[in-house]
This record gives C-alpha cells, sequence and structure tokens, in this order.
C-alpha cells in the first residue's frame, strides 16, 4: 500500500461516500452512491466498487476506513448499535477485506467526525478535542493528541444516552429514549428533541431549523423553546468539561448551523462548570458534512 494516498468511506442510511486523501489532506477523487436499503450484501459490494474506482483514479491501493452508523461490538466482533439496522450481527470489517483484498478499519461516525475535526479541522491546534454531533440523535466521539480514543466497551463518546444533568421539575422524567431509558441528553438537544419540545408547548410540528428560523425572527414560542434548548446543550456540554476538560468541543450535524450557539452557551457554561474559569471553546466544523468521511480516512496512521 502507498501510505500518501488514504480512503475515507461514510456508510450513511440514504448514501455511501468515497473520498481520497494526500498526505497533506488534499481530495484526490470523491464519489457516492445510494446506499442499497436493507441489503447487506449490496451494501458490501457498493463500497468494494467505490474503493475500486478510487484505486483507479489514484492509481493505489490506499489505506482504507469506514465510518458506519453503529459501533463493533468488543464481545462478538460484530456490528451493534447501528441505526442502518440491516448492519447489526454482521462481521462488516472482515467482509469488507475479504470483498476488497486488504484491511478495512471501521468507527463509529461521530468518532469519525471528531477525528477529522482534530486532525486539520477546527480542533487542528488542541491537544483534547470533543466533536459531538447534533441532528437527528446526538452522537460524540473524542481525540486526544490526534488519537481516536477508544474503550474497552468501544463507547467512548456515547454522550447522547447520559442523563439530562440538573434537570428541572418540567423535565422529569424526561421523554422515551429509544435505548429504553427517559430523560437521555439525545431526547433534549437532538434536532429531533427541539422538535419535540416546539410541538408539546404549541401543539405544531416543524424540523428544529425552522424553529431557529423563527425565533431569529422574533416568533415568541420558537424564542422560548429555543432558550430552552440552549440552557439543556449548555448543561449537557458541561459535564463533558467537568469529565474530560476539553481545549475545544465542535458542533456537528444540522444544528450546529444555528450561529447563536457559539455565544450564547458559552456564556451559560460558568453557571454549570466546576470551575472559576471556563476557557474551552465551542467551535463550528471547518469540514461541514465532508467530517465523516475525512475522518475515516485518517483512521489510518
Amino acid at each position: 500500500m502507498q501510505a500518501d494516498v488514504r480512503l475515507g468511506v461514510d456508510l450513511g442510511g440514504t448514501k455511501i461516500e468515497i473520498l481520497a486523501l494526500d498526505r497533506r489532506g488534499a481530495e484526490r477523487f470523491r464519489h457516492r452512491v445510494a446506499t442499497p436499503v436493507g441489503d447487506y450484501d449490496a451494501t458490501v459490494r457498493a463500497i468494494a466498487d467505490l474503493v475500486a474506482a478510487a484505486d483507479a483514479t489514484t492509481q493505489s491501493l490506499a489505506t482504507i476506513g469506514v465510518g458506519i452508523p453503529g459501533t463493533i461490538s468488543p464481545a462478538t466482533g460484530l456490528i451493534k448499535n447501528a441505526n442502518s439496522v440491516c448492519l447489526i450481527g454482521y462481521a462488516l470489517d472482515r467482509d469488507l477485506a475479504d470483498a476488497i483484498g486488504r484491511p478495512v478499519r471501521l468507527a463509529n461516525d461521530a468518532d469519525c467526525f471528531a477525528l477529522s475535526e482534530a486532525m486539520d479541522g477546527a480542533g487542528a491546534d488542541d491537544p483534547i478535542v470533543f466533536g459531538a454531533i447534533l441532528g437527528t440523535g446526538a452522537g460524540s466521539g473524542l481525540v486526544v493528541n490526534k488519537q481516536l480514543v477508544r474503550g474497552p466497551n468501544a463507547i467512548t463518546g456515547e454522550w447522547g444516552h447520559n442523563p439530562l444533568p440538573w434537570p428541572r421539575a418540567d423535565e422529569l422524567p424526561g421523554p422515551q429514549c429509544y435505548c429504553g431509558l427517559k430523560g437521555c441528553n439525545e431526547t433534549f438537544i437532538s434536532g429531533t428533541g427541539l422538535s419535540l419540545d416546539f410541538a408539546a408547548a404549541t401543539g405544531e410540528s416543524i424540523p428544529a431549523t425552522e424553529i431557529a428560523a423563527r425565533s431569529e425572527a422574533g416568533d415568541g414560542p420558537a424564542r422560548a423553546s429555543m432558550a430552552r434548548y440552549i440552557d439543556r446543550l449548555a448543561r449537557a456540554t458541561a459535564t463533558i468539561i467537568n469529565v474530560i476538560d476539553p481545549h475545544v468541543i465542535v458542533l456537528g450535524g444540522g444544528l450546529s448551523k444555528i450561529a447563536r450557539l457559539y455565544t450564547e452557551v458559552p456564556r451559560l457554561w460558568p453557571t454549570y462548570v466546576f470551575s472559576d474559569t471556563v476557557v474551552t471553546k465551542l467551535a463550528p466544523p471547518r469540514h461541514g458534512d465532508a467530517g465523516g468521511v475525512r475522518g475515516a480516512a485518517w483512521l489510518w496512521p
């Protein structure tokens, strides 16, 4: 394999994207195809075909990293906790390696996002980077000194499934989470959580992005919902600062485009962070939606 080219694959529920980077992080090749919905074997073939196309274009046998909407169980070596349920119970890394003919490294898509922003993104100059994706759910990853942190249970960064800290009386017991518990961070600070909060207050179901836009336009109910959201996000991220003390928290996902988060959330941190000063930065992603596929490419040193 040539060390000057690396391939990243972002396996999503609707699309599979591949990206080839050179050793400086510049793009050499990029392509995407639709994900074969519900078909594991076709998904493996689609990824293998994308790798073959990238190999032909770059004229190299590059390293391959794949970001997935789940993780590998340390007990079984099989995929677990995947939004794309057709992956669950399969040895995707081994099946891909057999189909492609060389080793493949897998990581959760949130881990890939965090690694991308730590390598040459918003956290490139910071030793400890916490990357949090705020979209349909709330996932995250932790990178220390450019190394992705992986714990023995394969759940590093499962911050979305901790309970919302310092809950108010009207936040208890909290919404039901798909994990089986109530009041998880994800049920409050994801885009889905923001939409549900607004619907509970107004009876109107609209996307989180529209709530943010209405709030900026001065709509009263939307402003109230955004104020609750910002305080909840401040509380949730404050616990990360208390435990990990990162230099920067980088936000990804659809809600990362809400500009006011980057001023209003840090303004609330001193209320919740156990320190006389809070210098942790809250930053938008440098690579945007490309963070996952770039991070997958960086899974190889």
